[in-house]
């Protein structure tokens, strides 16, 4: 199993995080998806943004999260917001 601190765009702090929601392994991430684990992640820190969403989708697809195509930032925004209305 690979650490998620080997993943790209994931540091200590979002990595002690998910391991807070029961992620702890890359192979974890990549199963439940960026949309699942930034929802565990919002609903303990609410203090999560937009960004943490797209650094797991960036993990998870192996890309800078500043790569990602703007059709994904996009349907990762409409995500983020339809937590906020929850």
């Amino acid at each position: 199993m690979a650490e998620l601190s080997s993943m790209i765009n994931l540091g200590k702090e979002i990595t002690r995080k998910l391991n807070s929601v029961g992620i702890g392994c890359a192979e974890e991430l990549m199963a439940v998806g960026s949309k699942e684990a930034f929802a565990r992640l919002k609903a303990i820190y609410p203090n999560v943004c937009l960004v943490h969403l797209y650094c797991l989708e960036g993990a998870i697809q192996q890309v800078e999260y500043n790569s990602l195509s703007s059709e994904t930032r996009k349907e990762l925004k409409r995500f983020s917001d339809s937590l906020k209305r929850q």
